[in-house]
């Protein structure tokens, strides 16, 4: 196997018609290993290599009290959904309806009112749309429940105004408004639906007969339902109809249907005619720009050793698709969903064509995570068959923070300290209190300052703006400081869409203990795990105390330092104020058993 440059994935050459031995008792392992941590109901999960799906199995229960999925068990995919949308424009450019550089209020006339950012920004293009590069700031989790706004409704909102953080073409931020407005766009261009024209155009032709825009697409004996965790348990959850929304994320589909869907965008690297790798809707050299980066990302800059397939790795965007160029596996192509009731991911290898889908019902269900570990697994088992391969943010935006958000920070702020129903109802999007009732927010709120200590005024960490409809800021106790977090929507005047609250963990907890023994391991240089440290088999002892070495060269002796998230019983990452520099932990733990189930330690600017 041979690892192309980073963007010239070229011809797979070395396809592979099936997984390596032993490789699928180590998927399964890995998925048995994930479901016991009870992160969803049940998963579907797939691989697919030679253009087939060679290998599936589901897990745990489609409902509660159901029968365990399987690959033809249908899941909302959410954001999957925006490949599709992406592959419907690009058709209708081939087509000659449209060009990517057009401005998308030619097809959507609302957006011509749409004030500049700055005097000299351009209108907005349809390409700039398509690779998240618009300006409209990031709009998760309110976009995912807008899900079934009418049409109508969603003209309504465009004509009453929406906010760009950024002038267009300037910088990627993640939009789900922009790819509801590809909706409007295919709409426009073709004089039919949206949903019509993928449907007759990508999923028939493809036979994704399993696969729509409707819960009803299947028998509702092979439909997974989606749920929430509660401190009660699991809550099911009604998914919104079809709307204006659904092209970032309205699909439904399984595991079958989405190996075909991502084994013919792998088979567009394979050489040969036009024909080859199979009939596809969309030209092998639309697939192929589909998965080429069209803007870069920040990578996530996490201290690997040499050798380590995550070392190097550049980020990017394409077409309604990321795009990861490895030095140790080249080109990785994936996207990842997320909803209320669901979790999603797909990611394929175009050198090799081996691909993994992973399918979940929980709200947000970590697939990504999962779904890198199978990739990972497959990748080295073919690499232990075949040989060895060849071997920070965007700037602010002009003005700093919007007023909003800095006025909304102080609000929110008042209200952690002291909450009130009236206050949080007048601030937050109504999607607020739909992912996370107001009482629990209340008591989540309590146990941070309980776990704080007294509130000791402000804290020394300035505020820090990630764009400006997003400010995270700490918390200042007796105890140390802890990070609250939000986001404003795209809406003109803006709202307050999310809150995230880093509780502490608990004194003599689990989670409390393993980071301390993790602390210790680092500045303690040590060159073995501890035997009274338990881990969980997805847990690589060796790598991960060759990782706390490299990181105390780095940085010198540790303490730990504010908390930037967690949920305080069973997920945290922290800051560590070393010697000669910063670093961050993320670690998670089983809360009953102490059982680690993840470390990474990572520098800090």
């Amino acid at each position: 196997m041979t690892t192309a440059a980073p963007g010239q994935p070229g011809p797979a050459s070395r396809t592979l018609a099936a997984l390596p031995d032993g490789a699928a008792d180590v998927v399964d392992q890995l998925v048995h290993a994930h479901q016991q941590r009870g992160s969803q109901p049940g998963l579907a999960y797939g691989i697919v290599a030679g253009g087939t799906l060679v290998h599936a199995g589901g897990l745990g229960e489609r409902w509660l009290g159901g029968p365990p999925p399987d690959e033809g068990t249908v899941f909302r995919i959410a954001s999957m959904t925006k490949s599709f949308t992406a592959a419907a424009v690009l058709a209708l450019r081939d087509d000659g309806a449209l060009r990517l550089d057009d401005p998308a209020a030619d097809f959507v006339p609302e957006l011509r009112g749409l004030p500049p950012v700055t005097a000299d920004a351009p209108a907005i293009t349809i390409r700039q749309l398509l690779t998240m590069t618009a300006g409209f700031p990031t709009d998760d989790p309110w976009g995912d429940r807008q899900q079934g706004l009418p049409l109508a409704g969603f003209a309504a909102l465009l004509r009453r105004g929406v906010r760009a953080a950024w002038p267009p073409g300037t910088c990627f931020e993640y939009s789900n408004l922009g790819y509801a407005l590809l909706g409007r766009v295919i709409a426009a261009a073709t004089g039919a639906g949206y949903a019509e024209f993928v449907t007759a155009r990508l999923l028939g032709p493809l036979g994704l007969d399993r696969t729509g825009f409707e819960a009803a697409v299947v028998d509702p004996a092979g439909l997974a339902r989606g749920y929430q965790r509660r401190p009660d348990g699991w809550a099911e959850l009604v998914p919104d109809g079809y709307g204006a929304f659904a092209p970032m994320g309205g699909l439904f589909s399984c595991v079958r249907d989405l190996a075909r869907w991502a084994s013919g965008l792998a088979a567009a690297f394979q050489a040969g005619a036009e024909t080859a790798g199979g009939p596809h809707p969309l030209r092998r050299a639309t697939r192929r720009e589909m998965q080429l980066p069209q803007v870069t990302i920040a990578p996530q800059d996490v201290l690997r050793l040499p050798g380590d397939p995550a070392t190097g790795v550049q980020h990017g965007y394409g077409f309604g698709l990321f795009i990861e160029e490895s030095p140790a596996w080249g080109r990785i192509v994936q996207h990842s969903g997320g909803y209320p009731g669901f979790g999603s991911h797909m990611r394929w290898h175009p050198e090799t064509g081996l691909a993994v889908i992973m399918l979940a019902n929980s709200t947000y269900a970590p697939a990504h995570q999962l779904g890198t570990q199978l990739m990972e697994a497959v990748l080295r088992a073919t690499e232990a068959e075949a040989g060895p391969a060849a071997g920070g943010g965007p700037p602010l935006a002009p003005g700093g923070p919007w007023p909003e958000t800095v006025r909304a920070q102080r609000v929110v702020d008042q209200l952690i300290r002291s909450w009130d129903d009236r206050v949080a109802e007048q601030i937050f999007t109504e999607n607020v209190a739909q992912d996370e009732p107001y009482a629990q927010r209340r008591a989540k709120a309590e146990q941070l300052w309980q776990r704080l200590g007294p509130a000791r005024g402000e804290s020394p960490h300035p505020p820090e703006y990630d764009s400006p409809a997003h400010c995270r800021w700490w918390l200042h106790g007796a105890h140390g400081d802890a990070a609250a977090e939000i986001r404003l929507t795209p809406e003109d005047p803006p709202r307050v869409q999310s809150l995230a609250l880093a509780v502490p963990p608990a004194p003599g907890s689990a989670l409390a203990e393993a980071i301390a023994a993790i602390i210790s391991l680092l500045n303690a240089a040590a060159r073995h795990w501890p035997a009274d440290q338990p881990v969980s088999g997805s847990v690589d002892t060796g790598l991960v105390v060759r990782r706390l070495r490299m990181a105390a060269a780095w940085a010198g002796p540790c303490r730990a330092g504010a908390l930037r998230s967690g949920n305080g019983r069973t997920t945290a990452a922290l800051e560590l104020d070393g010697e000669f520099a910063r670093l961050s932990l993320a670690v998670e733990v089983d809360a009953d058993s102490g059982r680690l189930h993840r470390v990474d330690v990572a520098p800090l600017s």
